[in-house]
């Protein structure tokens, strides 16, 4: 991929160096990108441990609190990152261009302004509202507020098959094979959001447990032997033996929430209980896995 880039962007200088220079600062602004929604998800008590750069730039493995403002700014993050990134650019292109730079410094010249365009470019793609793109989940976020977990992603996996859509036809357009590779993995992303869509909607109607609450999302846990023992892989209700497996005899420490994917001792989820409001939680969503 390196080599084809680099080689496409050598027609650009007159030296190999500055497409490798150009080459590089790619990266770097994708990787300051998925910094922006590392930090920001880290900012509001989620996790972010991983960065994964590849050929069609950047993932941010992110698991911000399942709140849609939480997970609003960790994903508008990102794009912020870009708009940052734009007054020293402009500046700088500002510059080269008022100092003459294209007779003095071509390559230089060149380069900064290939380096905004990069940045821009970056900005514009990733705020399109197409699932799974930055645009679509940041669309996905701000519609949780007013229909929900799994409404919301159904919509956005929706509207991202249609983009989708869109995209292939600009692909056959341009004859444009990494296009086709991104359509790939937008239908992809999109196909995973819209069962997991249908899953949440499934689970928002399960019954729940009154006395018990997530400490970290404050969903009720749902009824029913929904977790698995990691000892002897059978499931078991959780709360209705206080995490100790009925069919082995483990005591599990602590619980995971099938909402935010925490996990709690079981006391701490009593104790959560017992200050809650009655009823089921008002958003719900996510599989209960081993506690």
């Amino acid at each position: 991929m390196a080599a084809v880039e680099i080689g496409y962007m050598r027609n650009r200088y007159t030296s190999i160096v500055w497409s490798v220079l150009e080459y590089l600062t790619l990266f770097l602004i994708v990787l300051l990108h998925e910094f922006g929604h590392a930090f920001a998800c880290r900012q509001v008590g989620g996790t972010a441990e991983e960065i994964m750069l590849w050929p069609l730039g950047g993932v941010a493995y992110v698991n911000p609190p399942q709140r849609p403002g939480a997970m609003l700014w960790s994903l508008a993050a990102g794009p912020l990152v870009n708009v940052a990134l734009l007054p020293p650019l402009i500046g700088g292109s500002f510059v080269a261009h008022l100092a003459g730079w294209a007779h003095t410094m071509p390559n230089a010249a060149v380069w900064i302004d290939s380096v905004l365009y990069i940045d821009v470019a970056l900005l514009v793609f990733n705020l399109l509202p197409i699932f799974p793109l930055d645009g679509g989940q940041i669309l996905r976020s701000l519609l949780w507020f007013f229909l929900g977990r799994a409404r919301s992603l159904a919509v956005t996996t929706v509207l991202g098959f249609v983009g989708a859509i869109g995209f292939v036809a600009l692909a056959f357009w341009q004859h444009s094979v990494w296009l086709f590779v991104i359509t790939g993995y937008m239908l992809i992303n999109c196909w995973r959001g819209f069962k997991g869509a249908r899953l949440l909607m499934q689970i928002e109607k399960m019954p729940r447990r009154e006395g018990f609450a997530c400490p970290g999302c404050g969903a009720r846990p749902p009824l029913g032997p929904r977790w698995t023992c990691s000892a002897c892989r059978k499931a078991f209700d959780t709360f209705e033996t206080w995490s100790r497996c009925p069919h082995c005899g483990v005591q599990h420490s602590q619980t995971t929430c099938g909402d935010c994917q925490t996990r709690f001792p079981i006391g701490a989820w009593a104790a959560a209980g017992a200050h809650a409001s009655p009823g089921p939680a008002a958003m719900a969503g996510g599989a209960p896995v081993a506690p």
